[in-house]
């Protein structure tokens, strides 16, 4: 049963950082590109947060799938 949580749980970690990437990153893009923003990063633009929040939740997203791959391939349960 614990190997299922460990699985899980990374799991989860690979979800919130992609969901995290593309609404970081994504927003940053069309934001520069079309004028417009989506997302978790829109509704922080909205409330007032400067514009380089977008990269901010992006790198979130980066640093999520980073532990874990490394969470997955050491072996590690941080």
């Amino acid at each position: 049963m614990a190997t299922q949580t460990k699985k899980s749980s990374a799991n989860l970690l690979v979800l919130f950082g992609i969901i995290l990437l593309v609404q970081g990153f994504g927003s940053a893009l069309t934001e520069a590109a079309w004028d417009t923003g989506f997302g978790v990063a829109a509704v922080l633009r909205e409330a007032g947060a400067p514009a380089w929040t977008d990269l901010v939740v992006g790198a979130l997203g980066c640093a999520l799938l980073a532990a874990a791959v490394r969470r997955r391939f050491t072996g590690t349960a941080r």
